[in-house]
């Protein structure tokens, strides 16, 4: 796994080894920061479910401001931290760990972009997709990284359905927020 793009392109990352561990894929990565491409400088990314940081550090790479990695395996924060310090990114990167229900509630701020890739079939997309939608900036968007067969409502709370866009047996579902609200 390495960034792709950006400052810090070619840098390898740290990752879990281990069957439940599911990094996004280069391609669909790739795919992600091209729909993302004018959205990322200079702006307040979060990766929620954060599991190694490789998306929220290729924002970094690509621009960010800052990106928040929320992830609450033990494991995956001492990965997501080494991979922070390796690549200079401990200025900008915030590393919560914590579930992502109590972030969520904790009042973190508006963000301008946020992605979502938890566990897959677990419901638990379906549980964070609103409580993560109250967090978007008003002209934001919000990724979600799912299993093909998942479905996704049209609308969640101020958000509407934008784009979807597939990836073999994976989708990448983009709502956004009007820039008035």
């Amino acid at each position: 796994m390495r960034i792709i793009s950006g400052t810090m392109r070619g840098k390898k990352l740290l990752t879990l080894e281990g069957e439940a561990v599911r990094p996004t894929t280069d391609r669909v990565k790739e795919a992600l920061f091209d729909i993302l491409q004018f959205r990322i400088e200079g702006r307040r990314f979060l990766d929620l479910f954060a599991g190694s940081g490789q998306i929220g550090l290729e924002a970094l790479s690509r621009g960010a401001r800052e990106a928040v990695l929320v992830d609450s395996s033990r494991a995956s924060q001492r990965v997501i931290e080494q991979n922070v310090r390796a690549l200079g990114f401990s200025d900008k990167a915030r590393v919560v760990p914590m579930d992502f229900e109590a972030f969520l509630h904790s009042g973190p701020g508006a963000f301008d972009v946020i992605f979502l890739d938890p566990p897959y079939r677990t419901g638990l997309l379906q549980r964070a997709l609103p409580l993560a939608a109250r967090q978007l900036a008003p002209g934001g968007i919000l990724l979600c990284e799912h299993p093909r067969e998942e479905a996704l409502p049209e609308t969640v709370e101020a958000l509407t359905w934008y784009r979807q866009y597939r990836y073999g047996k994976i989708l990448l579902t983009s709502f956004c927020r009007a820039e008035n609200e």
